[in-house]
């Protein structure tokens, strides 16, 4: 049959197709520990991510938790940061560290063939970092000089703020790095935290790529006999301090032309019954390039080249924060249309055709993540860490799909109180 290029092609609404995500397979190592994996993809890669309860949340001393994951792979009890470094670039390899909120994370992305080779580097670096005395002098200097350019801008005090504001200074959350605590950090520290939260006991391993069995098997024989040591007790407990004053004006630079505005709110995680609901509310609000913001403040206004919200969900809790960059002269204005934008959606339903847009959408971006094997692995790995199984998914793409304007009007009413959200402006 000769196609007709004269004829155009049926286009299909996102919400009309269907969404399966991929099966992953899981097994336990000799030693217990779960691996997750997935073979999807055409091309022989790889991507394997070990996971540590090694975040912020388990710190016992500010700033040491990235300055662990920063320090890993600088020498181990074999190799120097050089040979770490010049073996992984001559396989053409990858080797991440991320300390985040909750976890860290070491990623490595190869091609699957040298994983033989890859593997007993990446057990040395998780297993027997040093962390020099010499390397980390270089890393709090670095780390400080970075740290004492970026207050300078107002975005970043900006950041910094709100999530003091929302969580408190003694909150994982809310706390942030200071140039006093960086320098304070030992050797000693560095090495404690690495041996109670680098624990195979509470570790897991998540793999996708051109992926089988023998891939398996070899992180069987390099990490099935790690110790696994005795899992972490949470015994934290967090107290978010009651809201004071809710506005927050600072002078960061008294020359500066530009003005960072963040207005947040502290927000369920994935656990609660309105936040998937909320990101649809999200995105029709200030989620995307199309949103009731960017339309508003960008394309009308002209107040800014762009203006965001964005949902931050946690282990422990999370928030909701806009987050725009202004002229200090049109700031106000600015955070007036904001609210203004809050106050439309609570009293107006949003039309059908701008609704199934912003469904459209969020179905198109699943699309695309279910497309690829390092970002289905993403969307397991979420589920997973969270406790959630493929049914959290498969709800959560009907939500997206049958979610209702009145409903989004109802969420807005009961979230978008201009008195619940705190107000940063850094000028």
């Amino acid at each position: 049959m000769i196609l007709d290029r004269k004829i155009v092609p049926p286009i299909h609404d996102a919400v009309t197709f269907d969404y399966k995500l991929p099966p992953m397979n899981e097994i336990s190592l000799d030693n217990g520990v779960p691996v997750y994996w997935l073979n999807a993809g055409v091309q022989d890669v790889v991507q394997i991510d070990w996971m540590f309860k090694a975040g912020l949340w388990q710190e016992q001393k500010a700033s040491v938790a990235q300055a662990t994951a920063g320090l890993l792979k600088n020498g181990t009890l074999k190799y120097t940061a050089e040979q770490i470094n010049e073996s992984l670039e001559f396989y053409g390899a990858q080797l991440k560290v991320s300390a985040g909120n909750d976890f860290t994370t070491i990623t490595l992305y190869s091609l699957t063939k040298h994983l033989p080779v890859l593997l007993p580097i990446v057990r040395e670096v998780i297993m027997e970092a040093t962390f020099p005395e010499h390397e980390l002098g270089i890393y709090k200097q670095n780390t400080v000089q970075r740290l004492l350019i970026n207050l300078r801008q107002c975005e970043f005090v900006a950041n910094q703020r709100i999530d003091l504001l929302l969580f408190g200074e003694d909150h994982p959350y809310g706390r942030f790095s200071k140039k006093e605590g960086i320098e304070a950090l030992t050797r000693e520290d560095l090495v404690a935290f690495h041996k109670n939260n680098y624990n195979f006991a509470d570790a897991r391993i998540f793999m996708a790529g051109q992926v089988g069995d023998k891939e398996v098997k070899y992180l069987n024989d390099f990490f099935g006999k790690v110790a696994t040591g005795k899992k972490i007790v949470n015994t934290g407990i967090f107290q978010v301090p009651a809201m004071t004053e809710r506005v927050h004006h600072i002078s960061n630079d008294p020359n500066g032309v530009q003005g960072a505005i963040r207005i947040g709110s502290l927000f369920p995680n994935r656990h609660h019954p309105d936040y998937t609901p909320f990101v649809v509310l999200n995105t029709l609000f200030g989620g995307y390039f199309g949103s009731r913001l960017m339309s508003n403040i960008r394309e009308d206004k002209g107040y800014t080249y762009g203006i965001y919200s964005s949902l931050s969900p946690e282990l422990n809790g999370g928030s909701f924060v806009i987050h725009t960059e202004t002229g200090r002269d049109v700031v106000e204005k600015a955070i007036k249309e904001i609210y203004h934008e809050m106050d439309v959606l609570c009293n107006e339903a949003a039309d059908e055709d701008e609704l199934l847009l912003v469904k459209n959408y969020l179905l198109g971006g699943l699309l695309g993540d279910l497309d690829g094997p390092f970002s289905i692995l993403q969307r397991w790995r979420t589920l997973i860490l969270n406790g959630f199984t493929e049914d959290y998914f498969n709800n959560n793409v009907q939500i997206y799909k049958s979610v209702t304007a009145q409903e989004l009007q109802a969420l807005a009413q009961k979230y978008f109180n201009p008195k619940a959200y705190y107000e940063v402006v850094v000028i």
